[in-house]
């Protein structure tokens, strides 16, 4: 009988863990994937700056319209044409893209009420990642003038786009960073979804990336 008594008693000790264990996780794991998010209030700004580093693009495009529609900034502003070796080698053969490569994200805008003569497209074919889309859009941006803008990118994009922009161009643009509303990531259940595993778990390299590698924005 005794046996038994203590037999059900570390049971009860292993359940009382596990469930420990799992509040303990599930409130690490939601602080992570709130730490990656800043969404910050603009104000009124000299433009919206649609970024297109990482996935999730559309969700960013439809955020930018209503920021637009709300009338905090009179222009949008969006990079692309991204090439490689490989491209650029088949451009010397001859190949043409069908349409011009602004041209998806001038009609998705145009759709959710920004006019196409309010949109500035930045090409930027070098640019892979953040700190490159920021050297190459931000430099443009400061040619034209502006010096206060709104970020626009993916929830767990948010922080750290924020921060680069903020670093790179300390004293010379005023920066806002506004998370894509209707993205899908969930700071708060990401550790149940395979996409949002790899999308937290990339963004926290990236920081050690940059980190490690000692990139300027330090």
């Amino acid at each position: 009988m005794k046996k038994i008594k203590r037999l059900l008693l570390y049971i009860l000790l292993i359940f009382a863990v596990i469930i420990l264990m799992y509040l303990i996780s599930g409130r690490l794991f939601k602080g992570l994937g709130e730490f990656l998010v800043l969404d910050e209030r603009p104000s009124p700004s000299d433009a919206i700056v649609v970024l297109l580093s990482g996935i999730e693009y559309y969700p960013r495009l439809i955020e930018a319209a209503s920021i637009y529609k709300d009338g905090l900034a009179e222009r949008v502003i969006i990079n692309g044409n991204r090439k490689d070796d490989v491209l650029r080698g088949l451009e010397k053969e001859g190949f043409q893209s069908c349409c011009p490569w602004h041209e998806n994200a001038l009609r998705v805008l145009s759709l959710l009420g920004v006019p196409r003569n309010k949109v500035i497209y930045i090409s930027a074919e070098d640019a892979y990642e953040t700190v490159t889309e920021a050297e190459a859009v931000g430099n443009e941006i400061l040619r034209m003038g502006y010096k206060k803008i709104i970020l626009v990118t993916s929830k767990y994009h948010t922080r750290r786009a924020r921060y680069i922009w903020s670093k790179m161009y300390h004293g010379r643009l005023s920066v806002y960073s506004v998370s894509a509303k209707t993205d899908p990531y969930d700071p708060g259940g990401w550790w149940k979804d395979g996409r949002q595993i790899r999308w937290l778990m990339a963004e926290y390299g990236a920081w050690i990336y940059y980190y490690w590698n000692k990139i300027e924005i330090f």
